[in-house]
């Protein structure tokens, strides 16, 4: 597709994307970071990966044991 269009499109389409980015709200990372650790520090009750499944919930647990005679 970049090859069909000429530098002038190429060169307009770059402006419009930049437009739109410069639009986008700027926060720093020391405020998103300590959102975001409060927001995991919050679900981390809920968290299957660090609390496990209940044995009793877990769909992949096998039903019954292979008994080799």
């Amino acid at each position: 597709m970049a090859r069909d269009l000429s530098d002038k499109e190429i060169m307009a389409m770059e402006l419009e994307q930049l437009q739109k980015e410069v639009k986008n709200e700027r926060i720093p990372v020391s405020t998103t970071a300590k959102e975001l650790v409060a927001w995991i520090e919050s679900q981390a009750a809920e968290d299957h990966l660090l609390k496990g499944i209940p044995e009793d919930k877990n769909p992949f647990k096998e039903k019954g044991g292979c008994l080799i005679t």
